[in-house]
């Protein structure tokens, strides 16, 4: 028999994996909280002062306040579209840029500073110079929706949360980061630009330039 918790989901906005996710947590838990968003949207005053068991960050971006993880008796939980050595803002930016050959997601405990609490699972996978940031990105989104089911299935039985070994490798990467990456300087070398190009551009380009006051968004 399964075991009910009161979850509360926090969800990507316009994701087919993440609605997938709510769809499962309304078909499997007595009603889920669920909230959907990007991170352009502040969490209302009844998520932040929602009391339960599980808390759900499904590819969210949002910082959780420490008095809302303290309000889970179970487990705050983050699913991150990231491996541990790539914790934070735009990972599969800085992997591409990096021309890394594996990549992978996490799942951890949620801590008030990000991508920093004990990790739960890691998912690996192989990826290639030809990758780009959405094909990786979209891998990413189905290998966690898997490791979703199986966590949760697992927790719905009755089951603890399994424990890693693995631990973060670096401490996360910042928005102000990943806006740099996407900084291209008329001086660059071109091997330069074509890297940050290719590491940040998703459905679009995101890299930019400047010439004195104004800023000028490169076109696909």
């Amino acid at each position: 028999m399964k075991k009910q918790f009161r979850v509360l989901f926090l969800g990507k906005k316009d994701n087919p994996f993440t609605e997938r996710a709510g769809e499962y947590l309304r078909n499997h838990c007595k009603d889920p909280f669920i909230f959907i968003g990007d991170r352009r949207d502040k969490l209302p005053d009844e998520v932040l002062n929602w009391k339960g068991d599980i808390l759900i960050s499904f590819i969210g971006s949002w910082i959780i306040p420490e008095s809302l993880l303290k309000n889970t008796s179970f487990a705050a939980i983050n699913f991150h579209p990231g491996s541990p050595e790539y914790p934070g803002t735009g990972c599969t930016n800085f992997a591409i840029y990096n021309g890394e050959t594996e990549y992978g997601v996490t799942c951890h405990h949620m801590k008030s500073a990000v991508d920093s609490g004990n990790i739960i699972a890691v998912k690996r996978f192989p990826i290639t110079k030809d990758d780009t940031v959405f094909g990786v990105t979209q891998q990413c989104y189905q290998l966690i929706e898997e490791m979703f089911y199986g966590i949760m299935d697992s927790i719905l039985q009755g089951n603890p949360l399994p424990t890693s070994t693995e631990t973060w490798k670096r401490k996360p990467y910042t928005r102000k980061e990943l806006n740099e990456l996407c900084y291209i300087t008329p001086g660059m070398p071109e091997e330069e630009m074509e890297k940050r190009i290719k590491a940040t551009t998703y459905r679009w380009p995101w890299a930019y330039t400047k010439i004195g006051n104004r800023t000028f968004i490169l076109q696909s």
